[in-house]
């Protein structure tokens, strides 16, 4: 059974860090492309960032280039979401999904999709 479980949330304060990971069981995902994305309350969800599968290459959203960082680990079956200088704009829940295709692209559809995990930057 696929399943993923995203974890890392919690409370931060502005400015501060935290990262994020999600495992996937069930399959092995080490030929598609990986993406994060999040959801505020009373927001659509929004495309964050995204990892290609042979390549490694990253997209990452306007809005958080140069503060977070995609990465993946194939052995593991695990890929993070290490985000920096983080700013209350950034509360969201999170969610990892997997593309059934190689090449990472935040403006399409995902296949699969975790539970998410919660994130709030406040003082």
């Amino acid at each position: 059974q696929l399943q993923f479980v995203e974890s890392g949330g919690g409370l931060v304060q502005p400015g501060g860090s935290l990262r994020l990971s999600c495992v996937a069981s069930g399959f092995t995902w080490s030929d598609y492309a990986i993406g994060w994305f999040r959801q505020a309350p009373g927001k659509e969800r929004e495309g964050v960032s995204c990892i290609s599968s042979s390549t490694g290459r990253t997209n990452y959203a306007d809005s958080v280039k140069g503060r977070f960082a995609i990465s993946r680990d194939n052995a593991k079956n695990t890929v993070y979401l290490q985000m920096n200088s983080l700013r209350p704009e950034d509360t969201a829940v999170y969610y990892c999904a997997v593309r059934l295709f190689s090449v990472c692209d935040l403006m399409v559809e995902y296949d699969y999709w975790g539970q998410g995990t919660q994130v709030i930057v406040s003082s």
